[in-house]
Parts: structure tokens; sequence; C-alpha cells
């Protein structure tokens, strides 16, 4: 079973903070990791190569940095990293094509498999984008993942129901949180990551068209300011005074 999963850094957006000044987020400076649900999407592939044999590739469009990321993927257990520097101003059009056109190259997978989002835009695009591109069968927000020796089978949560699904290889799966609880690898496992591989591609390499096809205007961060309204008991008359204003502001209904 040959597998690639798709990886992402981001910026820790806990530390992020708002420029007073300008209404505008403060990214320079903030400490990068791996995006969280990137990490479920390595622990199950790890487990379907425990049990079925095979190679793990994770494929991460990022600058050099990302690097020290992709070790943290390694050390977890997949087998090799490639990393694609990124062009100027990308967006989900020009990020998928980057990331489908690598898959194409690499060829000979059997499954590839994805974070339902990224915590920095958590838009849910790369999955069925890159289905879309390569033509294969997509399972989206995957919370089981069974696989057969001809097919794979998906269990995804629709809130109200459970809905089982199924496809023949190749295929792409994109997988939620609560799909596992990724490892933290040993001490021996980090050292013994360091000889495995990561290959610098380029976009040059690939036989992709890279296009922009949305423009960002502005980011703006999103006022919060207080009221500094505090009731410093629990009466009935501050309860009720709590409750009207939070209707009055539109909280309650």
């Amino acid at each position: 079973m040959n597998i690639i999963v798709c990886a992402k850094q981001v910026v820790d957006i806990s530390e992020m903070k708002i420029d007073n000044s300008t209404n505008k987020p403060i990214l320079s400076g903030l400490n990068k990791k791996v995006n969280e649900i990137d990490k479920n999407a390595v622990e199950e592939a790890i487990k379907i190569k425990d049990a079925n044999g095979g190679k793990i590739t994770v494929l991460t469009v990022g600058e050099a940095d990302a690097k020290e990321r992709m070790k943290e993927l390694l050390a977890m257990g997949a087998d090799e990293g490639i990393l694609i520097n990124p062009p100027e101003n990308m967006d989900y059009a020009m990020l998928t094509n980057i990331l489908a056109g690598a898959i194409r190259k690499i060829d000979g997978f059997d499954l590839i498999i994805c974070g339902e989002a990224s915590t920095d835009m958590f838009s849910g695009q790369v999955g069925p984008r890159i289905a879309g591109i390569l033509d294969l069968p997509q399972i989206t927000y995957a919370q089981k993942i069974t696989v057969e020796k001809d097919k794979i089978n998906a269990e995804r949560n629709l809130g109200d129901m459970v809905v089982t699904m199924e496809s023949p290889y190749p295929v792409l799966v994109s997988v939620t949180k609560e799909i596992n609880e990724p490892r933290l690898p040993s001490l021996m496992q980090i050292l013994s990551s360091a000889s495995k591989p990561i290959q610098d591609w380029t976009i040059e390499s690939l036989d992709v068209i890279v296009e922009s096809k949305v423009k960002t205007i502005d980011l703006q961060g999103v006022s919060t300011d207080r009221k500094n309204i505090i009731y410093k008991d629990d009466s009935e008359d501050n309860i009720q005074k709590l409750v009207d204003n939070l209707a009055k502001d539109g909280v309650l209904r």
C-alpha cells in the first residue's frame, strides 16, 4: 500500500495578536508547527502501513524551514518527505495544482490522505480540489477507515447519521480529527528520522500551470472590544440584568 499524505506547515494561531493601530494580524515571529489534523492523516497512514505494508510519502508545499516540521512526521513513521518551494501569493488553485502535479510525478500510489482542513484557514478545499484535478474518487470527512485488498471503506459522521462509503483504489480520503490520536515519537524514532530522505522539488520540475485565481485585497482582525460590564455578585437582580443585556446584544433570543 503506497500512501501519500499531504501536510501543511501553519503558524500557531494561539499566539497571534492584532496590531491595535492598524487592526491587522501580526504574523511575523510566530512559531510554526505541523497542521494538527495532518498529524491525524499521518497517524492513519501509519496504521494502514503497519497492517498492510507499503510506504508513506509526506508531501508539503512550503518554505525551507518546513523541513523541520516534516521531520516530526518522519519520526512518527512516514518513510520520506518531498518539499516544494511555494510561489509568491499562493492561493488554493495554485497550491492544489502543485500538489496534484507532484502526485502525478510520484505515480504508483494507492491512497492519498489529507486532513479535512488546516487550522489557519480551515477552508476544506485541498482534498476535494486535488481529487478533482486528478479525476480520482474521494471520500471526505472520514472518521474511520477500513482497508481491504481491493477497496477502502470509510465512515462519515453527518450529525444525525453515520454513512459508510467504499471506493476502489486509487482514492483520496480526507480525515477528521476524531479518527485517531496521533502518536508521540520516541527518542529513538526522532534520532532515526534524521536518516530518512527529504527531497527538494521545484515547481519547474512538475508539469503544472501555476496561475493565481484569487487576489487578497486586505487582511484585518476582528474587533474584540469589551464593554467591561462587571456584575459583582449572583443576586437575582444582577442575573436578570445580565440576561437582559445579552438579549439586547443579540446573544440570547
